[in-house]
């Protein structure tokens, strides 16, 4: 059924016309009226059962992240459904917990139909993709009026082994920077930092200069989370000079590992110096994200380094606890080396889909039609905006946020923003014309880090031992640097540490990332 219009598009196309025969007007009419009817049963609405009085909905699955405090309103998926004539299972995690949930659903066997793969989880699934756990779509989306368009570099960022398995979410090279309580920095007469050493004193005034201004010592400069990638290190790393992941040494022969390098070295010394000096909350090494947000949101910390888009959030749900706070943002933060900034390859995750749940092709053909049909104008911006005249209004064909729908949009839509495919491409999806200022403000700081972007060298590249222990080794370098931060570890002993990931797998990666590296 989800290829019904595409037969009848190329039957059409085998009729030829003659518009002076008797007859052919009642004729064509009669065809046309059977096209309609037919597209009519692929366009998104329910179709009857006559015999059963039930609908044909294709009922689909999903497992999704939820950045958001609430799932989407039930009458957005209502309508959801009934433009895309399907019935959704979506089984929202917290994105906090949304890892560990989907490496238990992958080994136990219990993976919905289509599953939410975070970018940087994606290389612990790729065994699975290998094992034929998953279904290549390649061969599929050249059906597919949208998804044949989706651009064949991300897709090949993605591919494993040269072939395609996702639906990739998109997102720009890098949103991170830095945010700030905009009014804290006034009341101490401080500006905004421009360098490291001005990000280090804004941290220390914002700690043990009361700027919140209630008489006591009760604030930390800056909160942090359990996350070395998404937390402040990586970004602070990059401020101070650190490669992406891999960098290639001094003579252009070799790569070499991000924490074998100073750069490196010099952030975690910055970071023991802000937890030695009480800069930084105590419990940054196991703090969840739900928790560092609430430090800034509830008035107790005032930096938070990661992604700019969370400003508007930070700054929605502050304001309802005090209505004074104000946050800025920073994506410019000069270290050694002038401006720096890490970045990922342009999809923030993407939606793989289970042999095991869907058992025919025909079935994977009805998922993917979903899909495609969810990047039509329709649907693209009822998941990205919500309903017209509810949550945003039109003025020409520019989308306007009125402010006082904003907290609204946050609770029924928000959320939705995770099931978009190739968003930012997607020429479907309406331009705002009245952006949420803070929102806007990052993203046009987010367009700005391209300007001095690091890249990972070995995007695209693959490695078998990289694939195959990954996560074993990348526990050894995280486990080091925060035991080294902490204090529980000399430099001597996190050398070793380095080693150790060297000896264990770590050279093979290196070897291999090289010879594909030298080959391109």
């Amino acid at each position: 059924m989800a290829h019904a219009a595409l037969d009848i598009a190329r039957g059409i196309t085998m009729i030829e016309e003659k518009p002076n025969r008797p007859g052919s007007l009642l004729k064509r009419t009669a065809f046309f009226l059977i096209i309609a009817i037919v597209c009519a049963s692929c366009s998104g609405k329910p179709k009857a059962d006559p015999a059963a009085g039930k609908d044909d909905r294709t009922s689909i699955s999903i497992m999704a992240p939820l950045h958001f405090p609430h799932p989407p309103s039930d009458e957005i998926i209502a309508q959801i459904e009934a433009l895309t004539n399907t019935t959704l299972d979506i089984n929202w995690v917290p994105d906090g917990i949304y890892t560990d949930k989907m490496n238990t659903s992958l080994t136990t066997n219990s993976l919905k139909k289509a599953t939410f793969v975070k970018h940087t989880d994606y290389i612990f699934i790729k065994n699975a993709i290998r094992s034929d756990s998953f279904w290549e779509i390649g061969p599929y989306l050249e059906q597919f009026p949208n998804l044949r368009h989706l651009d064949a570099d991300i897709l090949a960022q993605a591919a494993v082994d040269g072939n395609i398995y996702g639906l990739y979410t998109e997102r720009p090279s890098s949103r991170q920077g830095v945010i700030i309580r905009e009014d804290w920095l006034d009341r101490l007469g401080m500006n905004k930092p421009a360098t490291l050493d001005e990000l280090y004193e804004v941290i220390k005034q914002f700690t043990v200069n009361d700027p919140d201004g209630n008489g006591k010592q009760d604030t930390v400069g800056l909160a942090d989370r359990n996350d070395l990638v998404f937390g402040a290190f990586k970004t602070l790393s990059s401020y101070f000079g650190t490669p992406n992941n891999w960098g290639l040494s001094a003579s252009g022969n070799e790569l070499i590992p991000e924490f074998e390098t100073k750069p490196y070295k010099d952030t975690m010394n910055f970071m023991k110096r802000l937890y030695e000096e009480k800069l930084i909350n105590a419990d940054f090494a196991v703090t969840s994200k739900e928790v560092q947000r609430d430090k800034l949101i509830r008035g107790a910390a005032g930096v938070y380094i990661g992604s700019m888009t969370d400003v508007q959030r930070l700054s929605d749900e502050a304001k309802q606890i005090n209505p004074e706070a104000r946050f800025a943002l920073v994506n410019r933060i000069q270290g050694p080396a002038g401006y720096r900034v890490w970045s990922i390859p342009n999809y923030n995750g993407l939606y793989l889909f289970s042999k095991k749940a869907i058992r025919t092709e025909e079935e994977l053909l009805d998922i993917l039609a979903f899909f495609d049909r969810s990047m039509d104008k329709d649907v693209a911006n009822l998941l990205r905006y919500g309903i017209l005249n509810k949550h945003y209004t039109l003025s020409g064909q520019s989308v306007v946020l009125p402010e006082e729908t904003s907290q609204l949009r946050v609770t029924d839509v928000g959320a939705l923003y995770t099931l978009m495919i190739a968003d930012l491409s997607n020429p479907n999806v309406l331009e705002a014309a009245e952006k949420e200022t803070m929102w806007e403000l990052a993203e046009r700081l987010s367009a700005d880090n391209e300007k001095f972007l690091v890249k990972d060298p070995t995007i695209g590249l693959e490695s078998k031992t990289y694939d195959e222990k990954s996560m074993e080794l990348y526990k050894i370098v995280s486990d080091a640097t925060y035991n080294y931060i902490l204090g529980h570890l000399s430099e001597s002993g996190f050398d070793e540490e380095a080693n150790r990931w060297r000896r264990e797998g770590g050279n093979e990666i290196a070897k291999e990332f090289m010879d594909a590296y030298f080959m391109k």
